[in-house]
């Protein structure tokens, strides 16, 4: 018997731990690849956050085993939003999910999509008493089924990657008082992840040490660039550079994100600081290019 292609679903959703949806979904893919081993990356996105889910799945995207990627944040289930399986990598793992930007991040990181179908095969889906539950319905036994040795072209017809929904991933921007971020995710540590690498932050002319100026719509703190927490005295502001090459503002041991007050999508401008302790003004920079972020 020739080995199954794959052994492994990576499971992400926002189905939290409270109801049977994460064990029904389970179930579903034993009892038509009872082989497979089922990794659950998060269930804890928050309801219908897309973005959250996409985002989620885009830092974890590298690190996943090869095989099957499940992914279910589905607040247009039941709509004509289209159910897909993404190819990536030529077969080496496919993306099973809504096409609602959920999986566009995590495709691109990985290196873009070699094929795409649309997920219509009714051979493959359980018969449904209602359209509210995709997870169980088309997601999970689509998944499955590829795990079972199913080929992606038996599951729906091939459909053009160009059309899929973007994903939404705000680029820092450069302005006159500074460098326009977004909180991306604050974790549960309260380290609160920017939409920054740390080229971007060639404009304010910051290295390890400099203080750089943090205002958010609370008020303005002064952070250091550190390569640990534990750099930071006790109250002391940080920028460091997180585990997944992003900038996060960070304190030792305390939630930078509630003492600042800020949370997903919040708005953050970093400046440089002067000699005297002065916000710099960038109006006379010399023009820079900021890198695109995935």
């Amino acid at each position: 018997m020739a080995p199954h292609p794959y052994d492994t679903i990576s499971f992400l959703s926002d189905y939290g731990r409270v109801d049977e949806f994460v064990g029904v979904v389970h179930s579903v893919i034993r009892s038509i690849a009872p082989h497979v081993a089922v990794i659950d990356v998060t269930h804890d996105i928050a309801a219908h956050d897309v973005r959250a889910g996409g985002l989620a799945l885009a830092r974890s995207a590298q690190y996943l085993a090869p095989g099957v990627v499940l992914a279910v944040v589905d607040p247009g289930v039941g709509t004509d939003r289209r159910a897909i399986a993404v190819e990536v990598g030529d077969g080496a793992s496919v993306l099973v999910g809504p096409d609602n930007g959920l999986l566009a991040s995590a495709v691109a990181m990985v290196g873009g999509a070699t094929r795409v179908v649309e997920l219509t095969s009714p051979a493959h889906r359980l018969l449904a008493p209602g359209p509210t539950f995709d997870g169980r319905d088309v997601f999970a036994p689509a998944a499955a089924h590829l795990c079972a040795g199913v080929p992606l072209g038996e599951l729906g017809p091939d459909i053009a990657s160009s059309g899929l929904r973007p994903g939404m991933v705000p680029l820092p921007q450069l302005e006159d008082d500074g460098l326009g971020a977004e909180v991306l995710w604050v974790d549960r540590y309260g380290n609160a992840q920017l939409n920054v690498g740390p080229d971007d932050l060639a404009p304010l002319g910051s290295a390890a040490g400099d203080p750089v100026s943090v205002r958010t719509e609370t008020g303005t703190r002064t952070a250091h660039l550190v390569r640990a927490y534990a750099e930071l005295g006790p109250g002391q502001l940080g920028l460091v550079v997180d585990s997944y090459g992003l900038l996060a503002l960070v304190m030792d041991q305390r939630a930078a994100a509630e003492e600042l007050r800020i949370g997903a999508s919040h708005a953050v401008t970093l400046s440089n600081v002067d000699d005297d302790g002065n916000v710099a003004n960038l109006a006379a920079s010399s023009p820079v290019t900021l890198r695109k972020k995935v």
